[in-house]
């Protein structure tokens, strides 16, 4: 049952990361590049450092790509690898964990980019 419920909660992690790349995309319309990687710095804020961009689309859809290709795996590691002795319990909690960190990574990229746009359309 448990692989079950981490096979259609591998697949609302999936469906969520691209909603919220759709949701960008009709939002980021009228660009042509986005940024997609940054450089730290201390002495210029993180959105003024760009180092590079990409055309819109694969800007957003990279991250996507990545979380469906781990949460993939993770399912078809939960469907055909059996778990340690006393690790069963572990797969829905380390799901959600992964899950949430590769949405909050999403949020995190959409956010940046949001913000150096802004910056730059200043």
């Amino acid at each position: 049952m448990a692989i079950i419920i981490s096979i259609i909660l591998a697949i609302v992690f999936a469906l969520v990361m691209i909603v919220l790349s759709v949701r960008a995309n009709t939002r980021f319309r009228k660009e042509q590049k986005l940024p997609m990687q940054w450089m730290i710095s201390r002495s210029q804020p993180l959105s003024s450092t760009v180092i590079r961009s990409a055309p819109r689309v694969i800007a957003l859809g990279f991250v996507p790509f990545l979380g469906i290709t781990v949460l993939s795996l993770f399912a078809i590691g939960a469907t055909t690898l059996t778990p340690r002795p006393g690790q069963e319990g572990m797969l829905l909690p380390s799901l959600i964990f992964i899950g949430s960190i590769l949405v909050g990574i999403q949020v995190l990229h959409l956010w940046l980019i949001e913000k150096t746009l802004r910056r730059s359309g200043e």
